[in-house]
C-alpha cells in the first residue's frame, strides 16, 4: 500500500469488480457501524487540467455511500442482514473543490434513513481536511445477495 492513512485497509473482496480494480485502488476504514472509503489521487485519475477527475470522485462517493447503506442494513439486523445487496436508485454531487495529484481523499457518510427497500445516505469527499465533494444517494435493496 502506498502511504495510506492509519486505520485503512483494502476494500478489495472475495469477488473481485474490475470496474473498481481499474480505476482504483480503494482503501475502507471500518469504525463499528461507521465505514469510511478513500484512495490516494495518481497520476492515471488526473483529468486534462491536471486536477482528480470528477467522475473518479463520483465513483468514490458512490461505492463511499453503498458501504454506508450496507452498513447501517447490517447493524439494522435480521435473518439476512449480511446477504443484504443495494443498487444505487439515485446518486446527486455538488462539486465544491478539487483533489491533486498525491492527495487522499476520504468519505464521511452519515445514514439518514433505513427501510425494508430503500436507504438513505449522505456524504461528504474530504481532502487535505476541506470537503470537496457532496453527495447523497438513495439505494434499493436489490432482491439479489452481495
Amino acid at each position: 500500500m502506498k502511504d495510506v492513512p492509519e486505520g485503512f485497509v483494502s476494500a478489495r473482496r472475495s469477488k473481485t469488480n474490475p470496474f473498481n480494480e481499474l480505476v482504483g485502488p480503494f482503501y475502507v476504514r471500518r469504525r463499528g457501524t461507521d465505514v469510511s472509503l478513500g484512495l490516494r489521487i495518481e497520476e492515471r485519475h488526473l483529468n486534462s487540467r491536471g486536477i482528480c477527475h470528477g467522475g473518479l470522485l463520483a465513483t468514490l462517493a458512490d461505492l463511499a455511500l453503498g458501504y454506508a447503506a450496507l452498513a447501517a442494513g447490517s447493524a439494522a439486523g435480521g435473518p439476512d442482514a449480511d446477504r443484504r445487496s443495494f443498487v444505487t436508485v439515485n446518486l446527486s454531487l455538488d462539486f465544491a473543490g478539487s483533489a491533486k495529484l498525491g492527495d487522499w481523499v476520504a468519505s464521511e457518510a452519515q445514514v439518514q434513513k433505513t427501510g425494508a427497500r430503500l436507504a438513505f445516505i449522505n456524504c461528504h469527499l474530504v481532502a487535505n481536511g476541506v470537503r470537496i465533494v457532496r453527495a447523497s444517494a438513495i439505494f434499493a435493496l436489490s432482491g439479489q445477495p452481495k
